[in-house]
C-alpha cells in the first residue's frame, strides 16, 4: 500500500518502509512508537494541527519525501496483507436544522471540543451563545461561521464562567430562553498524585471544573423549568469514570461533575429538562497540560497505553450535539463514554 500524508500513523507504523522512516525520526526525538500508539487512526497530516508545534508540516513533507526516494515502486496494496481494508475515514454529517429556532449555549467555545460543537450547532441552524475568556478566538470563531453559514447567529461573551458577574452576562447574553447548554470548558491538573497537590492546583481545577459548570447549569435552569424543557450536557471524562486517567484533582473534578450530572437528572426528571454528560477519552485538542508531576505522571504512565486511539473535536461534537439535541428524548442522567472504548478495557 502506498503511502502518503493523509495515510494514517498505524499504516505508516506498519509499513515495512515508512515504518522504518517513522521509528527513525521518532528516535532522534527521543522518542517511540509506543508513544503514537493511541494515534493509529489519525492521518499523519492531522498530527501537524494536533501536535501544538512538536510535528510541524515539514517534518511530514520530509516523512514523504523520504518514503518516496526509499520505495518508489510501492504504489498498490500489499499482497500480504489478505485483502484486509484500513478503516473507512469518518466524515461529519450535518443535520440541517436541527437546532433551528434554539438558542444554545456553549462554554469553551474558543477552541477545541466546545469550538467544534458552537461550530455544530451554528451550521444545524442553532443561535450560539459562544463563551470562552479568550476574546480574539471568539472573534475569529464568529467570524468564521458567517463566512460559511449563511445568517448564522453567534453571540460571543468573553468571560469566565467561575464569576458571578460572567454568569450573569451569558444569561443576558442568551436572552429569553435557554434551549441547550453544553459546558465544555473544563483545565487540566498536573497528573499529581495527592501529596504532589498544591492548594493553587486543587483550588484552580475544582473551581473551572465543578464551580464553573454548577455556575451555568444553576443560572439556566430555572428559565427552563419555566418553560418545561431544556437539555444541559456537562463534558466529563474518562477521568470521571476510573482512577487512572489523570491525576488527583482533575479526576476528583470531573467525578464530581459525573455527581452532578446524575443528581440533577433525578431532581428534574418530569420537569421536561434532561441532563447527561458526555464523557470523553484520549482527545486532541488545544487544552492545556502541564508540566507533568514526577510521581504521578510516572505511575499514570503505565496505563496510558489502554487507550484505544484519539479523538478529534469534531467526534466529540458529534456526541455532544446528540444529547444536546431535542433526538436525545429519553435521555437523562446518561454519562455516554465517548472514548473509543477505552472504558470497556
Amino acid at each position: 500500500m502506498a503511502l502518503s500524508a493523509s495515510s494514517t500513523v498505524g499504516e505508516w507504523l506498519d509499513h515495512p518502509v515508512g515504518g522504518r522512516i517513522l521509528g527513525a525520526v521518532l528516535e532522534q526525538a527521543g522518542a517511540s512508537a509506543e508513544a503514537l500508539a493511541p494515534a493509529r487512526n489519525l492521518p499523519l497530516e492531522q498530527l501537524v494541527a494536533l501536535s501544538n508545534g512538536q510535528f510541524p508540516a515539514e517534518m511530514v513533507d520530509g516523512l514523504v519525501a523520504a518514503y518516496r526516494e526509499q520505495a518508489p515502486d510501492d504504489t498498490g496494496a500489499d499482497p500480504a496483507d489478505g485483502g484486509s481494508a484500513a478503516p473507512a475515514p469518518w466524515a461529519e454529517q450535518v443535520t440541517p436544522g436541527r437546532f433551528a429556532g434554539q438558542t444554545v449555549v456553549v462554554t469553551g467555545a474558543a477552541s477545541g471540543i466546545g469550538r467544534a460543537v458552537a461550530s455544530r450547532v451554528a451550521r444545524e441552524g442553532g443561535r450560539v451563545v459562544a463563551v470562552d475568556l479568550a476574546k480574539e478566538k471568539l472573534d475569529e470563531l464568529a467570524a468564521s461561521l458567517a463566512g460559511v453559514v449563511p445568517g448564522a447567529e453567534v453571540v460571543t461573551v468573553a468571560g469566565d464562567i467561575t464569576s458571578a458577574e460572567s454568569v450573569e452576562e451569558i444569561v443576558r447574553a442568551a436572552g429569553e430562553r435557554v434551549d441547550a447548554l453544553a459546558n465544555v470548558a473544563g483545565i487540566m491538573d498536573d497528573m499529581g498524585a495527592v501529596h504532589e497537590l498544591t492548594d493553587a492546583t486543587w483550588e484552580r481545577v475544582m473551581r473551572v471544573n465543578v464551580d464553573g459548570t454548577m455556575r451555568l447549569m444553576r443560572a439556566v435552569l430555572p428559565g427552563m423549568l419555566a418553560a418545561g424543557r431544556g437539555r444541559i450536557v456537562n463534558v466529563a471524562s474518562e477521568a470521571g469514570l476510573r482512577g487512572s486517567a489523570a491525576g488527583a484533582a482533575y479526576t476528583a473534578s470531573k467525578h464530581a461533575v459525573v455527581g452532578l450530572t446524575r443528581s440533577s437528572a433525578v431532581m428534574y426528571a418530569g420537569t421536561g429538562v434532561q441532563v447527561n454528560a458526555v464523557a470523553p477519552g484520549g482527545v486532541a485538542t488545544g487544552i492545556q497540560v502541564p508540566a507533568q508531576a514526577e510521581f504521578g505522571g510516572a505511575r499514570l504512565g503505565r496505563y496510558m497505553g489502554n487507550i484505544p486511539g484519539i479523538a478529534t473535536a469534531e467526534h466529540l461534537a458529534a456526541s455532544i450535539t446528540f444529547l444536546l439535541s431535542t433526538d436525545a428524548v429519553n435521555l437523562n442522567g446518561a454519562i455516554l463514554a465517548s472514548d473509543g472504548g477505552w472504558s470497556a478495557v
